[in-house]
């Protein structure tokens, strides 16, 4: 398994969705600047390196940094980036199979658990892991993944309302819902590797919780 949150990893995208010559040129200066910047925050502190450090160190101006990460935060959080809208997808994805929601995000879920994805926090990578204590440690930065989880609801009650004729109230409240869910099954992995478990140690109990989890939502939710 490649960990896509790792430093030197770009985040993933479904193989279907191939960007253009230019767009790749842009995401690998996205990635080199992301890279150049977690480097330095690892080895120092994210508040103790300064953004023109980070444009010094990547070798290219500050204004050419800020159009592409409008905040130093963003520079750690684009590990993130590509998977704001990743539950979105995979619903629209599971609708054009015939697949429910629920059941299409559930077995996502449990192929990433399965892949050992960063995201699902069951990763003992140690480059994820020392990401990881970089992000969660730093206030701006958890501050800053608070919008990346607004965003993420917003784009699967959309992808959930687009399914349907319902309230789209109900879709808001059932996105909030399931990216609460994600987010906890992923604090509860990420809590007993950085204890010291490993993640094939965690694996079946990660599995359990993701079982238990979606067959509660299944039971509250028309989806």
């Amino acid at each position: 398994m490649t960990p896509d949150m790792a430093p030197g990893m770009p985040p993933g995208r479904d193989a279907a969705a191939v960007p253009g010559l230019r767009e790749r040129k842009k995401e690998r200066t996205r990635q080199a600047l992301s890279d150049a910047a977690v480097a330095l925050f690892l080895e120092r502190g994210f508040d103790a390196v300064s953004v023109a450090e980070v444009a010094a160190a990547a070798e290219v101006s500050k204004p050419t940094l800020f159009r592409y990460f409008p905040a130093k935060e963003d520079l750690v959080l684009h590990r993130f980036a590509d998977h704001e809208d990743e539950s979105a997808r995979v619903v629209a994805e599971g609708r054009r199979t015939g697949t429910a929601p629920l059941d299409a995000l559930s077995a996502h879920l449990l192929d990433g658990l399965a892949r050992r994805d960063p995201v699902t926090g069951l990763c003992d990578h140690p480059s994820v892991l020392a990401y990881l204590r970089l992000l969660y440690g730093t206030p701006a930065l958890v501050g800053r993944l608070h919008a990346y989880r607004v965003r993420s609801e917003e784009a699967l009650a959309g992808a959930l309302a687009a399914g349907s004729e319902g309230d789209p109230l109900l879709a808001r409240l059932a996105a909030g819902q399931i990216v609460t869910v994600l987010r906890v099954l992923a604090e509860e992995n990420t809590a007993r590797i950085a204890a010291g478990e490993t993640a094939d140690e965690v694996e079946a109990d990660a599995v359990a919780a993701a079982g238990l989890a979606f067959r509660a939502l299944r039971e509250g939710l028309p989806y």
